[in-house]
C-alpha cells in the first residue's frame, strides 16, 4: 500500500475499479469514469470551476442539494443560481431558469430519504448527486452529464475520493472552462486536470488506497451478485420492510408520504408518543449502531441505512429489536 500512486500496483488498481464501475452502470459510448482527490463535497466545488459556465440551477428538498446551491450561490465569478424548493420529506423539481448552463439535483437526499427522478435537461448540463445512492438503484446514466458520488455508501468503502460518470459534453465544458483566460481554477479543482488523470488511472495526489482497495473488493461483490438489477432489489427489499412496517405500527409512520418518493437506500421513519432518541440510545448500548435522525432535521424519527452491503434479515432483525424496545420503553 505504499508503493506511489503512479506505479503500476496502484494505477492497475484504479484501472480495475473504473472498468468495473463502467461496467456495473452499463456506461454509453463516449463517457468516462473519472476520480479525484476529496469527496462529493470536493466535486461540489469541482463543479463550481469546471462545470457551471454562468448560471446553475438547483432542486433544494434536503441538506445536499442545499449545499451545492451554496455553493454556487458564492462564487463570486458566477451569476446568482435559480432555487427550486421543497419542504423536507417532499421533493423539488427545476422549472424554467433562465440563463442556466447547469441543472443540479440529488438522486436521493440522504437527509430525508427523498428520492428523486432521473430526467435530462434539454439546454444545459444535468449534474446529479448520487453519492449516498449510486449502486443501490438502476439509473439510466444516458440521461446524466455527470453522475457522481463517494464510496462510503452503497460501495462499503470510505470517503476522500470521488467519482463521476461523465458525458461527452460534460468533458467539452471541463475542458473550455480550463482553457477560459482569467477564469479561477486551483489544479485540485480541474475537472480536466483530474479527467486527464483519470484516463492515465491516475489521482493529481496520492489517493487513499485503502479506500480504493475496500471498493475494489466491493464492486467484485457488486457484479458477481447480478450488477445494479440486483444491488437495487435487494436494498429495496429491505427498505420496503422497513416502511410496511412502520404502516402497520401506531407509533411509527414513513416521513416520506409519497410512496414513488421513498428512497431504496435510506428509510425515514418519525416516532409518535415515544422518543426516537431514548430507542437509539438503548440499541446503541446494546451494539446496534447509526439509526439516528439527520441532525439539522430536528425531527422525532429513525434513518435507517439499507445500502446493498446490509442483508435484509438484518433490517428485519433491527425492527423486531425496535418493537422490543418500544414495548419495554412504555
Amino acid at each position: 500500500m505504499g508503493t506511489s500512486h503512479r506505479k503500476p500496483p496502484v494505477k492497475n488498481m484504479v484501472g480495475e475499479v473504473r472498468e468495473m464501475i463502467a461496467r456495473l452502470f452499463s456506461v454509453p459510448e463516449g463517457y468516462e469514469v473519472v476520480l479525484g482527490n476529496g469527496g462529493s463535497t470536493a466535486f461540489w466545488a469541482v463543479a463550481v470551476t469546471s462545470l457551471i459556465e454562468r448560471r446553475s440551477a438547483h432542486a433544494t428538498f434536503g441538506e445536499f442539494g442545499n449545499k451545492f446551491y451554496e455553493e454556487s450561490a458564492r462564487a463570486p465569478f458566477l451569476e446568482a443560481p435559480a432555487r427550486f424548493d421543497a419542504p423536507a420529506g417532499e421533493l423539488a423539481v427545476i422549472g424554467e431558469a433562465e440563463g442556466a448552463d447547469v441543472f443540479a439535483y440529488p438522486h436521493h437526499e440522504t437527509s430525508t430519504g427523498v428520492l428523486s427522478p432521473i430526467t435530462r435537461a434539454k439546454n444545459g448540463l444535468t449534474v446529479v448527486d448520487a453519492t449516498s445512492i449510486a449502486g443501490g438503484i438502476e439509473v439510466d446514466i444516458a440521461q446524466t452529464d455527470a453522475y457522481y458520488f463517494a464510496p462510503q455508501k452503497c460501495f462499503a468503502s470510505d470517503g476522500g475520493i470521488w467519482f463521476a460518470i461523465l458525458s461527452p459534453a460534460a468533458i467539452e465544458r471541463a475542458r473550455k472552462l480550463h482553457a477560459e483566460e482569467g477564469r479561477w481554477m486551483p489544479q485540485i479543482l480541474d475537472l480536466s486536470i483530474a479527467i486527464d488523470n483519470s484516463v492515465k488511472n491516475q489521482t493529481l495526489n496520492t489517493p487513499a488506497l485503502a479506500t480504493l482497495m475496500m471498493l475494489h473488493a466491493q464492486l467484485e461483490w457488486m457484479l458477481a451478485l447480478g450488477g445494479l438489477e440486483a444491488t437495487a432489489k435487494r436494498s429495496r427489499t429491505s427498505t420496503d420492510l422497513i416502511y410496511n412496517w412502520a404502516e402497520k405500527r401506531e407509533f411509527a409512520t414513513p416521513f416520506v408520504q409519497n410512496p414513488d418518493w421513498r428512497s431504496p437506500v435510506v428509510a425515514t421513519i418519525d416516532f409518535e408518543g415515544v422518543e426516537a432518541s431514548e430507542i437509539s440510545a438503548v440499541l446503541r448500548a446494546n451494539g446496534v449502531v447509526d439509526v439516528d435522525s439527520y441532525r439539522k432535521l430536528g425531527r422525532n424519527q429513525l434513518r435507517i441505512g439499507a445500502f446493498p452491503s446490509v442483508d435484509p434479515k438484518d433490517v428485519e432483525a433491527l425492527l423486531a429489536s425496535i418493537d422490543y424496545v418500544v414495548e419495554n420503553l412504555s
